[in-house]
C-alpha cells in the first residue's frame, strides 16, 4: 500500500506581510501612503504604479474583498513598525512578584526592615508576597504568623491592595499585596518625564534612572532564613 505523504506541521506564526510579486490575487484596492486612493485595479497595474514611484506594493488588509494594498517604502514601513512595537513594550508596566521571607520568631526590628523593603518594591510597581516559614512545632501555633502578616499588610495600606489574604501553603503561610492604581499612575508619569528629559538631553531613559538612583534591589532576607531546611527534631 502506498504511503501517504506526511503533512508538514502548520506554521502557527502570524502570516508574513505579502509584498510586490508575492501578492498573487488578480486585483487589489490600492491606497497611497498619504491615504489617497487609486481604487480597485488589476494587481499587475498596481505593481506598475508602485514601480513607477520607486516604491513597494504592500498588502495591508488581506481579508478585505478585494485585498487592500498600500504603495509605500516597505523598508521604512518595517522600521517604523519595529520602532512602534519597541516603544509600546518600553512603556508597558512590568509587574514582578517580589518575595519577602520571615519566620514566626522574626523580631519587631526585623519586621520594620521587611516593611521598608516591601514599600520600595511597591513603589517600584511590583507585587509583594510575604512568606512565613514554619519549622518543627511552630506550625502548631500559626496565630503568631497570622498576626505578623496582618500587621505587615496594615503598614502598607497607603500603597497596596490585598490580593491574597493570609493562608496556609504547606509549611508556610503567605499573603500577597499589589500596588494601588495611584502608585502605577505615578510611575507612568515619572517614566514619561524621564523619557522627555532623556530626549531633550540626547541620552537614554536608563541613564536618567541611574542618575536618580532608581533601583528595586533590596535584601529581603534576615538571619533567620540563613538556616538550612532541616526541621527541629522532637523527642
Amino acid at each position: 500500500m502506498a504511503m501517504g505523504r506526511r503533512m508538514a506541521p502548520r506554521d502557527t506564526r502570524a502570516l508574513q506581510i505579502r509584498v510586490n510579486h508575492r501578492i498573487r490575487v488578480p486585483e487589489v484596492r490600492v491606497v497611497l501612503d498619504d491615504g489617497s486612493q487609486l481604487g480597485v485595479m488589476p494587481t499587475s497595474e498596481a505593481l506598475k504604479a508602485a514601480e513607477t514611484r520607486g516604491l513597494d506594493l504592500v498588502e495591508v488588509n488581506p481579508k478585505s474583498i478585494p485585498p487592500v494594498c498600500k504603495i509605500l517604502d516597505f523598508g521604512r514601513y518595517k522600521y517604523e513598525e519595529k520602532k512602534r512595537a519597541s516603544d509600546a513594550k518600553r512603556k508597558q508596566t512590568v509587574v514582578e512578584l517580589k518575595e519577602v521571607k520571615l519566620r514566626p520568631k522574626t523580631d519587631d526590628h526585623d519586621l520594620q526592615v521587611k516593611v521598608r523593603s516591601a514599600r520600595r518594591f511597591l513603589e517600584s510597581g511590583n507585587k509583594v508576597k510575604f512568606t512565613v516559614r514554619f519549622r518543627g512545632r511552630e506550625i502548631t501555633h500559626p496565630q503568631r504568623a497570622q498576626m505578623q502578616l496582618d500587621w505587615l499588610v496594615e503598614q502598607l495600606i497607603d500603597l497596596a491592595n490585598v490580593e491574597q489574604r493570609a493562608q496556609m501553603e504547606g509549611r508556610t503561610m503567605s499573603a500577597i499585596v499589589g500596588p494601588k492604581p495611584i502608585v502605577l499612575q505615578r510611575l507612568a508619569s515619572d517614566r514619561a518625564r524621564r523619557e522627555a528629559e532623556a530626549q531633550a538631553r540626547g541620552i537614554s531613559p536608563a541613564e536618567i534612572e541611574k542618575e536618580e538612583g532608581i533601583t528595586d534591589e533590596v535584601d529581603t532576607d534576615d538571619d533567620d532564613d540563613d538556616d538550612d531546611d532541616e526541621e527541629d527534631k522532637e523527642e
